[in-house]
């Protein structure tokens, strides 16, 4: 990485007993302690939440879509406001994705092709061609501070042929990517590592992306089906691959479980939906596990959601309120649960943090889980 590179990642401590690693990511938009948990703003905006809210919260990155940027408004209609920090309010960190993991969801109307992926339209079903190069430009444009390689994201269980033929098709794109990017000296283009679930295949594209060394790495096709064992196995021989000098991102992985034990195998950064999309129908993470504020049962239960929560809801309103918008159809409670959980995952990642530095990060994991009720017989996380 050059000395112009846009971002810097700085190790402060190794936890002693597992690979799980305090930073500091640098960007333009601010520093950032590592590991952390990066709310998705997909269309620009975190569902119900103030950029403000969020600041608040402790909120560091926000990551966007690029894919959805480029249908609704236009990554030229963006660029013209100024960028997404402008667009959206937000002076902190952005990452945004590079439309892969949309190739690999509207799998029903995709054509794959050597030059790019020919799709429809979710919109209107209008025909669209993404290419390495077209996927650095609208991200070019858009000018978040992190921005991601364009790869396929094969499912995890397709054939070893199949996704042999992929990793190095994702190669090639991404040496496409970095001889279109034209904002190196301000965005860093980040490589991501596939493979799916064959050890040789993942190893093999994780040195692949390393020889061509992108400034971060991010590791992608987890979190897709395969189970919370598989996952793990995954990050346990693939994270020692990745430079230690630079930022590791495990992307759309953001359940309390999978955040702390992708801490301990040594990822820097996360993100995912969860959050936001479970607030909407009613479901809250909370100190003692999972709770459907929905429920008949907090009809007339006038504690907070968490009675251990310092977010905005839980210090001003009760189960009995919050459930009371929900059945009278009133876009506060999405609101208020869109607020506590994203604030939730905030916490969780401060005390992940707080562990690294006093070397107790498997204490606290066993703490967390039992709490939780993670370790309880067919434990249910959402």
């Amino acid at each position: 990485m050059t000395e112009t590179a846009p971002i810097r990642y700085e190790l402060i401590k190794e936890e002693k007993h597992t690979g799980a690693r305090l930073g500091i990511l640098h960007t333009p938009h601010g520093s950032f302690e590592t590991p952390m948990y990066m709310p998705v703003g997909t269309l620009a905006t975190v569902k119900g939440l103030s950029p403000e809210e969020l600041k608040a919260m402790g909120a560091g990155v926000i990551l966007s879509n690029t894919y959805h940027l480029w249908l609704r408004p236009g990554e030229d209609i963006v660029e013209e406001a100024g960028g997404l920090h402008q667009f959206m309010n937000w002076d902190q960190g952005v990452l945004t994705d590079s439309g892969g993991f949309q190739v690999f969801s509207l799998s029903d109307t995709r054509k794959i092709t050597e030059e790019g992926v020919k799709f429809k339209s979710h919109i209107d079903g209008s025909d669209l061609f993404l290419t390495p190069e077209k996927s650095i430009q609208i991200q070019n444009a858009l000018g978040a501070d992190i921005i991601m390689s364009f790869d396929e994201c094969p499912d995890f269980n397709h054939t070893y042929d199949y996704v042999k033929q992929s990793i190095h098709r994702t190669t090639r794109w991404a040496e496409r990517g970095l001889k279109a990017h034209q904002k190196a000296n301000q965005q860093a283009l980040f490589g991501i590592v596939q493979g799916a679930g064959y050890k040789d295949l993942r190893l093999q594209h994780a040195r692949d992306m390393v020889s061509l060394d992108f400034p971060g790495y991010s590791i992608g096709g987890l979190s897709v089906g395969e189970s919370k064992e598989e996952m793990n196995d995954v990050m346990d021989y693939l994270l020692p691959e990745l430079p230690a000098n630079k930022p590791r991102y495990l992307m759309g992985v953001g359940s309390p479980d999978s955040l702390i034990d992708g801490a301990i195998r040594g990822v820097d950064m996360f993100d995912c939906v969860l959050a936001t999309r479970i607030a909407r129908n009613g479901t809250c993470m909370t100190s003692s596990g999972r709770l459907v504020v929905k429920n008949a049962t907090y009809a007339r239960d006038f504690r907070p959601i968490d009675e251990h929560c310092q977010c905005y809801t839980c210090q001003n309103y009760t189960r009995a309120y919050v459930r009371h918008l929900f059945k009278a159809d009133e876009i506060f409670g999405l609101r208020l649960a869109s607020i506590h959980n994203v604030y939730f995952l905030l916490e969780l990642m401060r005390q992940v943090r707080q562990a690294i530095r006093e070397d107790n990060l498997l204490e606290f994991r066993e703490a967390f889980f039992e709490a939780y009720g993670y370790n309880k017989p067919n434990a249910r996380a959402f």
